[in-house]
């Protein structure tokens, strides 16, 4: 009977601090060095963006929010400025669609913000929907920090990553 008991505790003390939880969504990082590719100024292909801000967020914010997103190949979309404090953009526990256009892309693998400002942001997701590419969602649910470019890059071993640098 003892020795019943002892196993599984045995078990829970040896195995299960060894063991890492990892976590099925990515985390957005700070990304200092990204550059805006200011050669690709084609507007041939529409984008449809979708940002949910976070019910965490302050009430609303009167921040400049600019967004980034491309491929693999190099093909990036760029949105200098897509907040408007005068139709309350960004308020929590909202939505706000944006019709972006700039160069075709493949698949979407990147995409940062950037915030300038002193009210802070927190939005809760970023969803592109391209016409070369289905839809890619990327996870945010936390403070984006100030003056600099901060998101994802799923681009695993780009072929060019000149977007990146």
């Amino acid at each position: 009977m003892i020795s019943a008991l002892f196993l599984p505790l045995l078990f829970t003390l040896i195995i299960i601090p060894f063991s890492q939880a990892v976590s099925i969504f990515s985390r957005p990082q700070i990304h200092p060095s990204f550059k805006i590719n200011t050669t690709q100024n084609r507007r041939s292909c529409s984008f449809t963006v979708s940002i949910r801000t976070s019910c965490s967020s302050i009430r609303y914010t009167r921040d400049r929010i600019s967004l980034a997103f491309g491929d693999a190949y190099g093909n990036q979309v760029y949105a200098p400025r897509l907040d408007d404090p005068r139709t309350r953009t960004f308020e929590r526990c909202s939505t706000d669609t944006f019709k972006i256009y700039g160069p075709c892309t493949y698949q979407i693998c990147y995409l940062y913000l950037y915030r300038s400002g002193y009210d802070g942001w927190m939005p809760y997701d970023v969803t592109v929907y391209g016409y070369n590419s289905r839809p890619v969602t990327f996870y945010y649910n936390e403070l984006i920090p100030g003056d600099i470019w901060y998101g994802f890059n799923d681009c695993y071993g780009a072929t060019s990553s000149s977007a990146m640098k």
